[in-house]
């Protein structure tokens, strides 16, 4: 298990020890560690993004902190945060993400995913020309969780 990993477990900890939401300290993180306060913002902008059900909020400074809140969505309204957040473009990685925070918040089952995983991979879409793809994904993965979310 690598570092990244290891500080994500421990904030993962915090948060559901704090019932949702943990506020952290940049600084003490990287110093209990033993890591630099950027290795601690990669693994906030990887692992606790909006796309993985996380709001951050961030204070620099002196007494500056980093709160963490879990998302705890009823499924029609995460579907629908989740449509809003993709935009008209969307690469295979952030898809991914979303489609496991569904999958993970208990929106969809796991034959949903492996179905909405397989309508937008690179072997789905390769017909198309690069610039295409990630239209089209953006298109596939809005309609199919719309769909999902009026049944």
């Amino acid at each position: 298990m690598g570092i990244s990993d290891i500080i994500a477990n421990f904030i993962l900890e915090e948060i559901s020890e704090a019932e949702g939401t943990a506020e952290l300290q940049r600084a003490e993180l990287a110093q209990r560690f033993n890591c630099v306060p950027s290795q601690i913002n990669y693994v906030i902008s990887t692992r606790f993004s909006p796309e993985h059900g996380y709001i951050v909020e961030s204070r620099r400074g002196g007494n500056g902190y980093i709160r963490i809140t879990r998302v705890y969505s009823p499924a029609k309204q995460l579907i629908m945060h989740t449509v809003n957040c993709i935009g008209n473009e969307i690469d295979l990685g952030t898809a991914e993400a979303f489609i496991t925070n569904i999958l993970n918040a208990g929106v969809i089952t796991e034959r949903d995913a492996i179905l909405l995983r397989s309508a937008i991979s690179p072997s789905a879409l390769r017909p198309l020309p690069k610039e295409d793809r990630a239209k089209l994904r953006a298109s596939i993965l809005k309609n199919l969780l719309l769909n999902a979310a009026a049944n």
